[in-house]
């Protein structure tokens, strides 16, 4: 059996009266059961004021997370918030942990962090939530082999940390009362958890005339489109200029199939392209394998809005919700243009199940498991739901 409660508090200045307000709500919503995990996230001034520092070191559970930009809980949407999604058990156990500085190499050291949290550990996890950072020098598709290797066959849930500025520097992983920019937090879960996923893009139906294969790439970086140079591709189609890419590239979303690879399971996934270089190659936030197929999706407010009702809806319908994980992309929020508290408003005030909410950088989430093995997928532009 696991239990859920989501708690919050919009108190920044204050640790002491942050937690008072925490510990109400956590008092009046939930019983801790054997085994408890919170998963946080809040605006990056609680940082800089040491009220995330206080409320962390005050709490008698594992606290792992990232930052964001804006937040929902049952009843409350908003921006200067921090917020904790409390997980607890008596069947279920957590294990939560931190690798430290990531910048010179991810795979051993990941793997050295895990096999110290997994200790003594008989089976592997039956879910990982990770919680990198943004700013790292790596696709979130890193994220997605590297513990793919760690945990085989094992559904990985999760969002680089964020912040609310254009360059995302603040942002930072969360794990306890330490914060850092260049490191990765993780829970492991283990014993009678069954995790499902659900993934919210834009419309089947909102997509352009143009389609394309990826005839020369490397990771994120496309050299050649149709055996065309990647930004002469995309130029003729008027998404660049002449001279500099400046066409409103970020929000034209592709939606890349993996048909190459041997676990694509149909789901097509959606990405950004960030910026291109001086030779003409278009860089991304995820892969590009060389020879999946694209197209162009349009994202509008209305495409935003009409993904989180259809899955809100689905939500709602599943039976046995103890709680839920919502994390939608940052982009979907920057479509929303002047409501940027639209998605977050409607979730916070149309979700049944206790949940939490908050933007991401890009979404880790398995398009689908079949016979209990996950295919797990990095994402832009998607909101991504864990129900627990």
């Amino acid at each position: 059996m696991i239990t859920c409660a989501s708690i919050y508090t919009y108190e920044v200045d204050d640790g002491a009266i942050a937690l008072a307000e925490l510990k109400a709500q956590l008092d009046e919503k939930i019983t801790l059961l054997e085994n408890t995990v919170g998963i946080i996230m809040c605006h990056t001034e609680f940082i800089q004021t040491g009220a995330l520092k206080f409320v962390c070191e005050n709490l008698p559970f594992d606290l792992v997370g990232a930052t964001t930009a804006s937040q929902a809980v049952n009843g409350e949407a908003g921006e200067l918030m921090l917020t904790i999604f409390v997980i607890t058990s008596d069947d279920v156990q957590f294990r939560a942990g931190i690798t430290p500085c990531l910048d010179e190499g991810i795979a051993e050291k990941t793997k050295a962090a895990y096999d110290q949290v997994a200790k003594g550990m008989p089976d592997k996890p039956k879910l990982v939530l990770v919680f990198p950072t943004i700013t790292m020098p790596y696709t979130g598709d890193t994220y997605i082999d590297v513990w793919g290797q760690i945990a085989p066959d094992t559904p990985i849930f999760g969002t680089p940390a964020l912040d609310d500025t254009l360059s995302f520097a603040g942002s930072e992983t969360i794990y306890n009362g330490a914060s850092d920019r260049a490191a990765m937090s993780f829970v492991l879960c283990y014993g009678n958890i069954n995790p499902r996923f659900l993934i919210g893009t834009f419309p089947k139906n909102n997509v352009t005339p143009y389609e394309g294969e990826i005839t020369k790439s490397d990771g994120s970086i496309v050299y050649e489109i149709n055996n065309i140079n990647a930004y002469q591709y995309l130029k003729e189609l008027g998404f660049a200029g002449d001279d500099i890419p400046v066409k409103n590239f970020l929000f034209v979303p592709f939606q890349i199939d993996f048909k190459s690879r041997s676990d694509y399971d149909g789901v097509a996934v959606m990405r950004v392209l960030s910026y291109f270089t001086a030779e003409g190659a278009a860089v991304f936030r995820g892969n590009m394998d060389e020879n999946s197929r694209f197209v162009f999706s349009t994202c509008s407010p209305e495409d935003v809005l009409a993904t989180v009702m259809q899955k809100i809806e689905e939500v709602n319908a599943m039976p046995d919700v103890n709680g839920v994980l919502l994390l939608p992309c940052i982009v979907r929020r920057m479509v929303l243009g002047s409501t940027p508290l639209a998605e977050s408003e409607y979730i916070r005030h149309n979700v049944k199940a206790p949940f939490m909410m908050g933007y991401a950088g890009g979404e880790l989430c398995p398009t689908s498991v079949t016979d209990g093995i996950p295919t797990n997928r990095y994402h832009n532009y998607s909101l991504v739901i864990l129900v627990i």
